[in-house]
């Protein structure tokens, strides 16, 4: 009877520490899967760096927490605009997603889209790592999504089905695809260009088709999409503006998980964005260019802009910049130029 009564005790234990080490949030509130959305597909680097979120989750959660991911923003029809506001109500559990994407509801995340700020890597880093990163996190944060981590998407570089472009006449009527995002249309606007907001879905068809001559994307974007298979084959290397990219979750999910599997979550998307802006940078810096020579070996046209030529964008586009620099908030792209400016190189 003593060692029943033992046995019984033992058992009762090892059942109340279990509860404690899961909490009561994953007994009852738990979802046996969650949505995590991106907008491209996961042989992008921006997808990969998901999947690779979704896999560290499951490893140290013990299966706990079961993320399966959503490419091409199907969670919201394609529209990846509305992906931000799907975030915050739910329909979405968790993203990775672009800040240029998200500004139509934060509008200071259209500071990494002021044209010609960010002139290198490092430059982007002293940003996302620096106190803009702090503040645009406590500004996605108040707006009811939980920011964890900042990937990259990286630098994007123009091709077109045309001519080669290494001035701002050469922009003079191109039909260009760009994101749902006025200062992207006021950039192009200014550069004489004919941009038209069209989604990631939508554009490849459209390059094939002809309705639009080109596009903006990230090297290794334009590389995975095969986009000198629709006629884009030539490229300009203008570093314009850079996309680094935010690991979400949304605040009911966050809060419905306990605290040591909120910490598991916060860590492994800081450990997969890491990795995934290794894999973006890949190839596409001039330490390492073998993604360029990748794309001429392909046919593509690629052209680097002289020092003179680059003056000449970024004087094109200059009004345009001090227009958004007010929309932003003066005071939070006075200190991005001030950290860009003392950034290690």
């Amino acid at each position: 009877m003593t060692t029943l009564r033992s046995l019984l005790g033992a058992t009762l234990c090892a059942g109340a520490a279990l509860l404690a080490t899961v909490g009561p949030a994953h007994a009852q509130n738990y979802k046996s899967e969650y949505k995590l959305s991106i907008v491209v597909g996961t042989q992008f680097p921006w997808g990969q760096g998901a999947e690779i979120w979704s896999r560290l989750v499951k490893e140290r959660t013990d299966g706990r927490i079961n993320i399966k991911v959503y490419p091409g923003t199907s969670l919201v029809q394609g529209d990846q605009t509305r992906e931000f506001t799907a975030i915050r109500q739910g329909v979405i559990d968790m993203a990775v997603g672009s800040p240029i994407n998200w500004s139509p509801q934060v509008r200071a995340l259209n500071i990494f889209a002021l044209p010609f700020m960010m002139p290198d890597h490092a430059a982007i880093d002293a940003l996302t790592q620096g106190e803009v990163g702090k503040q645009l996190f406590g500004l996605v944060d108040k707006a009811g999504v939980v920011p964890l981590a900042w990937g990259e998407n990286g630098f994007r570089q123009l091709t077109n089905s045309r001519h080669k472009v290494s001035t701002p006449a050469d922009m003079k009527g191109l039909k260009l695809r760009v994101v749902g995002s006025p200062l992207f249309i006021d950039i192009f606007t200014a550069l004489g260009a004919n941009p038209t907001q069209m989604s990631w879905a939508d554009a490849q068809p459209a390059l094939a088709s002809g309705a639009v001559d080109g596009q903006e994307n990230p090297l290794a974007l334009i590389m995975a999409a095969k986009l000198h298979t629709v006629g884009q084959k030539h490229m300009t290397l203008w570093n314009y503006v850079a996309d680094p990219l935010l690991f979400v979750v949304n605040r009911d999910v966050w809060q419905s998980w306990t605290e040591k599997d909120r910490e598991i979550v916060r860590q492994a998307a800081q450990d997969a964005a890491r990795e995934q802006i290794q894999i973006a940078r890949k190839g596409v810096t001039p330490q390492d260019p073998a993604l360029l020579q990748e794309m001429r070996g392909l046919g593509v046209e690629i052209t680097e802009l002289t020092p003179e030529q680059h003056a000449q964008f970024v004087a094109a586009t200059k009004p345009v910049y001090d227009k958004w620099k007010k929309t932003i908030g003066e005071a939070l792209v006075n200190q991005a130029e001030k950290d860009i400016a003392a950034r290690k190189k």
